[in-house]
């Protein structure tokens, strides 16, 4: 079988399930159009990689107290990942500084960024961006310091803190664990909410970028709502009272279409 098309269909997985809360699996066989037998191996995988928690022969997103490993997180929405990335380039153009947060959303930026722009500043606690942006052209790069959480290869401590608070830049592409009904931006521990104010305090334009499963994820941190920020780019299906308050606040809601993402995966 080919990768794309196994991806596709275990992007679909959690993108149900994140719709529904909990499915059977002969369930989602019938909406996906494969077997049992193909879901039920799908979902053995995910529960492995701790993206789902299977029950009674029912499967549902798994709830953590902290965010799941880099490697599986780099596995979920892939292609919906690209299309907000493709959308946050039009807001960037050669010769930006950019400040670059943490996460698999925000590395894909980075990976479209560097193909795409030229003579950017990038100043990130991101060591996936850093190589991402190794082959960018006219790139200069600065790095936050401090301990490095090997789990992600990023730096949210009180260095990391400190070290966007000394710069200036014109935009600031950054994510979030998860976002509430009720538009709350929200996060796994106060260590990540610190580094999102950081990045975001730095920057004259506040992009969060986040993909569809995390609308309705509650966390226990919270920080900032939706319409605190002056872009959000995801393909989540925000209600139209948020869509309203974003409007009413002045942020602009740049929705990607994920039903295209899957088709390009």
């Amino acid at each position: 079988m080919r990768r794309g098309e196994l991806n596709r269909r275990r992007d679909a997985i959690i993108r149900l399930l994140c719709e529904q809360g909990e499915m059977s699996a002969t369930d989602l066989a019938t909406r996906l159009g494969v077997s049992v037998q193909t879901i039920r191996t799908d979902l053995r995988e995910l529960d492995e990689a701790a993206l789902v928690q299977r029950r009674h022969g029912n499967a549902r997103l798994r709830q953590q107290s902290e965010n799941i490993g880099y490697a599986p997180r780099m596995s979920v929405a892939r292609s919906e990942k690209q299309q907000i990335a493709i959308a946050v380039k039009s807001l960037v153009g050669d010769g930006s500084r950019v400040a670059l947060g943490t996460g698999t959303t925000v590395e894909a930026c980075a990976r479209i960024l560097a193909a795409t722009c030229k003579d950017l500043f990038v100043a990130t606690n991101n060591i996936h961006a850093v190589i991402a942006m190794q082959g960018a052209e006219g790139a200069s790069v600065s790095l936050a310091g401090g301990a490095v959480r090997l789990r992600d290869l990023d730096l949210i401590g009180t260095a990391s803190r400190d070290f966007f608070a000394d710069y200036l830049v014109d935009i600031a592409i950054f994510s979030c664990g998860g976002i509430s009904l009720a538009g709350e931006v929200l996060d796994y521990n106060t260590d990540e909410i610190a580094a999102r104010v950081a990045v975001a305090g730095c920057a004259v334009r506040k992009v969060l970028v986040v993909d569809q499963a995390k609308l309705g994820r509650e966390l226990p941190c919270r920080k900032h709502v939706l319409w605190d920020y002056d872009v959000v780019v995801s393909a989540a299906a925000f209600s139209k009272e948020l869509l309203d308050k974003c409007a009413d606040a002045g942020c602009e809601v740049i929705q990607v279409n994920a039903l295209h993402a899957a088709r390009l995966a």
